[in-house]
């Protein structure tokens, strides 16, 4: 265990970077669909909702399959690219369902009679959003949304499947080629529970600053 800890964790730069990419694009993401579900924009909202419900109703590594066997073979340019953008994209489009969710129940938390005085004041809805809605509504998503990026660092471990050697790929290297699948294993479980502790910990500080801010 002591000889492969260093190795796995060098290894954990490609799942935090997995993890960091696909967080960015996954909020953009999410806060799009949680604005359309808001605000009940038609055509819009109705195929947000299926996206939501297909992509919280199916399991992570059917997804990767059909992003990277299936939508990533159906362009010549998509074919060239590496595998790691097929899971970067997959893991951005399941946590931006969960996100949208998430993001859309905080603004809904929001008391309207805030926005009705907003609309007294002749505010648009970009601006009321922005000065009123968004900044309590963060508040409210906080903790979900580090749960969020939390499974997003568990979910690349499904990237092995495609090639991608990120830490999970790293410690089945290491377990075929030792056959001490137990011991390398439990490594690598280690330092993805690290990592959750670490989040967790920054979560808590973060509520912490901003209930002070508050």
């Amino acid at each position: 265990m002591v000889e492969v800890f260093p190795t796995l964790l060098d290894a954990t730069k490609v799942t935090l970077f997995l993890s960091v990419l696909a967080l960015v694009l996954a909020f953009a993401l999410a806060l799009v669909l949680a604005f359309i579900r808001y605000f009940k924009i038609a055509i819009l909202s109705p195929l947000v909702q299926l996206y939501v419900s297909f992509f919280r109703g199916t399991p992570l590594i059917t997804q990767l399959f059909l992003v990277y066997f299936g939508i990533f073979t159906l362009n010549q340019f998509l074919t060239k690219l590496s595998p790691t953008y097929a899971v970067v994209v997959t893991l951005a489009l399941n946590s931006g369902a969960y996100m949208s969710e998430t993001i859309r129940a905080s603004f809904a938390s929001v008391d309207q009679g805030q926005i009705e005085a907003a609309e007294s004041l002749c505010m648009s809805k970009l601006q009321y959003m922005r000065r009123i809605v968004f900044p309590q509504a963060m508040r409210v998503a906080l903790p979900s949304l580090f749960n969020s990026l939390i499974d997003l660092i568990k979910g690349t471990s499904i990237a092995f499947t495609i090639g991608v050697t990120e830490m999970m790929a790293c410690g089945i290297y290491e377990g075929s080629r030792q056959f001490n699948f137990f011991e390398i294993y439990l490594d690598v479980a280690i330092i993805y529970w690290i990592l959750s502790i670490i989040l967790s910990f920054l979560q808590r500080k973060l509520e912490k600053a901003l209930n002070v801010y508050q």
